[in-house]
């Protein structure tokens, strides 16, 4: 019988939906993103996504500058693949979204597939009092947001990365994400084989409902053959769960604060490498292997960790 391709564990460190208020363990400061993300690689997390904060109150930043102040400590301290975010930020346009890529030119980085409503306005209800004035907001306006990726957007970024050989987190809210990339695909922006981020539970996305995840997995399939690599986020509570199913279906697997703030129902998380500790022991005692940085580039085909610019 073949052997079981490792499952490559990926930790979403910090992101831009969640802010301080919700959670003393989400971090913002150059030192604790950089403390946190080392701590999650020597937990098992081959990828590492990577978003930039301000220091002094939390807030999403896309500046460069703020990532130069984690990456290369990063780097240093771990083997992990570094993926940089090309969201972070609802507000700004695609060739601000890519500055910090084209600037430190990573293994990977995240592209959403497609424009989507894109809210989190329901968590303002949940706190009376907030750590910084930014936040309440922040949260309670995302009911206006729109994530933009048009399709004149992807290509733009497509073509101004394809000198960096950066692979792609192709993230794909829903199952008009998928057409999205085939087409992209067929149109030569992306080469396979691409790796993408099945994302459920996100307000304007699809549900966290197991059935999807199976509708998503068969629609792939069917549009991909084998020309496809997957892992899948679930949002908020479905994380360990959808985590742990799509690892014993043949896919790969993400955690992190970014994504949910919870180790257990009802239990804030104490740190990313707590939830990666977590799915990985899960993954572990049902008879799969975790895959190592290396694994991870090999099953992706990355260009390696010396060939970044940071």
């Amino acid at each position: 019988m073949a052997k079981k391709q490792p499952v490559i564990i990926s930790c979403a460190i910090t992101g831009a939906i969640h802010t301080p208020t919700m959670s003393d363990a989400l971090p913002y400061t150059a030192d604790d993103i950089a403390n946190q993300a080392i701590a999650a690689s020597e937990a098992g997390a081959a990828i590492l996504h990577l978003h930039a904060r301000r220091p002094e109150d939390g807030g999403v930043t896309i500046d460069p500058d703020a990532f130069a102040t984690f990456l290369p400590r990063i780097k240093a301290a771990t083997d992990s693949v570094i993926n940089l975010s090309t969201g972070g930020s609802l507000m700004n346009t695609i060739d601000e979204r890519i500055a910090p890529t084209l600037r430190f030119s990573p293994e990977m980085c995240s592209m959403n597939m497609g424009s989507m409503n894109f809210s989190f306005h329901p968590l303002a209800k949940r706190y009376k009092d907030w750590k910084f004035d930014w936040e309440r907001d922040y949260v309670a306006n995302s009911d206006t947001y729109i994530f933009r990726n048009t399709f004149a957007d992807l290509e733009n970024a497509a073509s101004q990365l394809a000198p960096h050989n950066v692979k792609f987190e192709h993230e794909c809210y829903d199952v008009g994400h998928l057409y999205n990339l085939r087409f992209c695909m067929d149109i030569g922006l992306y080469k396979a084989p691409v790796f993408i981020q099945f994302i459920f539970g996100i307000l304007g996305g699809i549900g966290p409902d197991i059935d999807n995840l199976i509708f998503m997995k068969r629609t792939a399939d069917r549009l991909f053959g084998d020309d496809y690599r997957w892992s899948v986020l679930g949002a908020g509570g479905a994380q360990m769960p959808f985590a742990t199913t799509a690892s014993q279906m043949g896919g790969n697997v993400r955690v992190g604060l970014e994504d949910s703030l919870l180790v257990s129902r009802g239990k804030l998380a104490e740190s990313n490498a707590q939830q990666v500790a977590k799915i990985r022991r899960i993954v572990e005692e049902l008879g799969a292997e975790i895959a190592t940085p290396d694994d991870a580039r090999e099953i992706l085909q990355l260009k390696g960790k010396q060939n970044v610019k940071f």
